[in-house]
């Protein structure tokens, strides 16, 4: 009877020992956790966690890399050449949207939007390229091609009445440059890259460091940039907590033209709604906003020829002057 309580103490002892060592070990974890914790804590403090809002179509992506250019290495050689499918593809949407546009017109207004006839083979030729969903690389002869399509005057008509179409932003532009983007030496430019269009999914995030005098605070900040369009917006919830500042963009050029996920809707009186929204979620009560007024370049040449009153929200706006004047005054 002693000998079995004995040998049960030992095992007993044995036991606690083993409890012992799991007991620490496992203390020795929780301390080292909760010392990580204390780090990030205080690492997190000098992180600035910024949200770039808005509806699709908005320039929040331009931005975005205008904000890569500036604050961190920008693009190297790699990330530039990643760029060339992109903005080749985008080169032929336009081409596409154009060329169908036109046809659509010509069913009302044959003279003035059908293509010549020595020009049609290639406007369809060029639109199945655009309807693929694998581009080609935009070659000499293609480039050549729509060159020759984009300069058809039916297409001229049809691109100044794009508002109506879906036609990109970037469509002057990369037309103008047709050559130089068919080298086949290519290498996007940081301004090709800007203008390059890619329609955001889901969420993309930067972090960079302020320059100049403010670089001495070791701030760091975080740049969110999400998908605009509604069917994107689910995924923004979450990164709402913890925001110090939201950076809404608003597209001042967009007065006339609609969303591209409902053609029923005025973007312009979009961007205001999901201002409204955006500003009323009551985790955004102590935050920051910043509004951006986006693309003046391009709302400047327009507003002369289209009347700011075709907007709804702006029905009751009468220009008061001419040029440069009532481009200040309709902006205003």
């Amino acid at each position: 009877m002693l000998s079995i309580v004995i040998e049960n103490m030992g095992l007993l002892c044995s036991r606690n020992k083993h409890y012992n060592e799991a007991d620490n070990e496992e203390n020795a974890q929780t301390a080292e956790i909760e010392r990580r914790i204390e780090q990030e804590t205080k690492a997190e403090k000098h992180i600035q966690k910024l949200l770039l809002l808005g509806a699709g179509e908005s320039g929040k992506s331009t931005i975005f890399k205008q904000i890569k250019l500036l604050f961190q290495t920008g693009f190297d050689e790699a990330e530039l050449k990643s760029y060339i499918s992109v903005i080749h593809a985008n080169v032929y949407q336009t081409i596409k949207i154009l060329y169908d546009g036109s046809k659509e017109l010509a069913q009302n207004n044959r003279e003035t939007y059908e293509i010549s006839s020595e020009n049609k083979e290639i406007g369809e030729k060029l639109s199945k390229i655009g309807g693929r969903l694998d581009y080609p690389r935009l070659t000499k002869e293609l480039a050549q091609d729509i060159e020759t399509l984009w300069k058809d005057a039916a297409i001229q008509e049809t691109y100044a009445r794009g508002n109506e179409l879906q036609v990109p932003d970037c469509a002057n532009y990369f037309m103008e440059n047709l050559q130089r983007l068919a080298d086949a030496n290519y290498i996007p430019t940081k301004e090709d890259v800007l203008y390059a269009r890619v329609r955001t999914t889901g969420v993309v995030e930067i972090q960079f460091s302020p320059v100049g005098e403010s670089k001495k605070s070791g701030e760091v900040y975080r740049l969110f940039d999400v998908g605009g369009q509604r069917n994107e917006r689910r995924k923004w919830i979450h990164l709402f907590e913890g925001v110090t500042a939201v950076i809404f963009c608003a597209a001042v050029s967009e007065y006339d033209q609609t969303l591209f996920e409902d053609e029923s809707k005025n973007r312009m009186m979009e961007t205001k709604e999901l201002f409204d929204w955006v500003l009323k979620q009551p985790c955004f009560e102590k935050t920051s906003f910043m509004l951006f007024l986006n693309k003046f370049d391009i709302f400047e040449k327009k507003v002369l020829n289209v009347p700011l009153n075709v907007c709804e929200w702006f029905k009751d706006y009468q220009p008061v002057s001419t040029g440069k004047q009532e481009i200040e005054h309709a902006y205003e």
